[in-house]
């Protein structure tokens, strides 16, 4: 391999100026990303606005119908994998390899444990519809469709997802939400404490 073979290196072995921008670049977006990872609220409103200023902007331009449609199947294939147990519990069945969901009372708690996390589910949303937003802004994506079907359709599809999740749920006795550790009450002291 000669001088300056290599991705980003130029003439003389250094990284490029090109390299080096793009590389500063990510080194920024991450350290926003990793800024942003507590403010689990903030993010999910940014998100929705977001979302509002592109339905916003498809609704003026009575446009880009397949790729709001897209967006629309993406963001419920993401939630899909949300809800979903990392482990998925049916394929573990027959088999005692690794850890399961559990599915008597008596048996001890696992946390559930998802396919998607929550900071991930929102990246990838968000990430879609800023990818279907600069789509609205090339006439190629603007494909003629009659919309009302496309209407229907997410909405059968999304009726018979959710059933099969739910039913899934059921079946294995999970619960993809919770409200925090369960806190126990410990026995109540009925004598005061000394005073020295």
């Amino acid at each position: 391999m000669s001088e300056g073979d290599s991705i980003g290196d130029s003439v003389h072995g250094k990284p490029s100026v090109v390299y080096r921008f793009f590389t500063r670049l990510g080194q920024m977006y991450q350290s926003w990303l990793d800024k942003s990872t507590p403010y689990t609220a903030v993010r999910w409103l940014m998100t929705l606005g977001l979302s509002a200023l592109y339905m916003i902007r498809v609704y003026i331009l009575q446009g880009w119908y397949i790729v709001t449609y897209a967006l629309g199947i993406y963001h419920l294939n993401l939630f899909i994998a949300f809800l979903s147990p990392k482990v998925d519990p049916s394929l573990l069945e027959d088999s005692d390899e690794g850890p399961s969901l559990p599915t008597k009372q008596n048996e001890e708690f696992r946390p559930f444990i998802r396919r998607l996390p929550e900071f991930k589910f929102w990246h990838s949303a968000t990430k879609g519809i800023v990818v279907a937003m600069v789509c609205t802004f090339f006439d190629a994506f603007n494909v003629p469709v009659f919309w009302p079907i496309l209407v229907m359709y997410f909405i059968m599809l999304f009726c018979i997802t959710m059933k099969r999740q739910i039913k899934h749920m059921i079946k294995y006795r999970y619960i993809p939400f919770t409200h925090g550790k369960r806190k126990y009450k410990g026995k109540e002291e009925v004598g005061k404490p000394f005073s020295s």
